[in-house]
């Protein structure tokens, strides 16, 4: 008996809440989930694809492009325990009195609260809520570009960012991502915020990038990078599949918070 179209719309945006927390999911994961058959999940991913809504990968799938600013929300709630092991584990990376470029976002922004254990430090950022709570710390000095303020993240952006950027250098480059693919790209869904985290990162001795495990096998907008071009991963959990192989053939140092 042939499915009713209701049945896979609710299965479908089901499939599409789970993976805003997710991330990415195995064919073999999802037909667990939902009790169907692998072929019953490939339609939907199929579907799903052709509405630009997710990403195909060799067994299994990930979200396409960016979220909304309640997803963002969100997430922000749901994930704050990891985000905050991520945090403290970044802060026991950094020595005292070291140079840091600070990338923008939820992650960064734990990041900012577990650096005032340190001591001495110098940061540049470009979120405003970051600098917001750096600035508890008399010994830090805290340097934040002019611009306009970019909704729901709290970021700073302007036409020469990328010029402030290059006025200074940096012992480690603290970076977030949007996304991971299983190629190792990594990408965020802005072009300006790629351009002002490239633009650090060769200003910087070594980066470092803090992710929880839900970017893995993300695919975001904007092409910033390769994995293997970071110095330190910190996230919540080992990645599986093709990412494993890769941070293993690497000269990539993970930590797991």
């Amino acid at each position: 008996m042939d499915e009713s179209p209701k049945k896979k719309t609710l299965r479908q945006q089901e499939m599409m809440g789970f993976l805003e927390k997710a991330g990415y999911a195995s064919v073999e994961e999802l037909t667990t989930r939902f009790s169907v058959t692998s072929q019953t999940i490939r339609r939907d991913i199929a579907d799903l694809a052709l509405q630009g809504r997710v990403r195909r990968h060799h067994g299994g799938v990930a979200l396409a492009g960016p979220i909304d600013a309640q997803t963002y929300r969100q997430r922000r709630v749901e994930r704050f325990t990891i985000k905050h092991r991520i945090a403290r584990r970044v802060a026991e990376l950094v020595p005292d009195g070291a140079s840091l470029f600070l990338d923008a976002g939820s992650t960064c922004e734990a990041v900012a609260e577990a650096l005032c254990e340190r001591n001495d430090l110098k940061i540049v950022t470009y979120s405003l809520r970051a600098a917001v709570i750096l600035t508890d710390r008399t010994d830090f000095t805290v340097a934040v570009p002019g611009g306009f303020v970019k909704n729901v993240a709290g970021s700073v952006m302007g036409e020469s960012m990328s010029e402030f950027i290059r006025r200074f250098r940096f012992d480690t480059a603290i970076i977030a991502v949007s996304g991971i693919d299983e190629d190792g790209g990594m990408g965020d869904d802005d072009q300006n915020e790629v351009s002002i985290v490239r633009t650090a990162i060769g200003q910087a001795r070594s980066t470092l990038l803090a992710t929880d495990s839900s970017k893995f096998y993300r695919t975001a907008l904007v092409h910033l990078g390769n994995v293997t071009e970071v110095n330190d991963l910190v996230t919540d959990a080992k990645p599986e599949g093709a990412l494993q192989h890769i941070l293993a053939a690497s000269q990539v140092n993970l930590h797991i918070a």
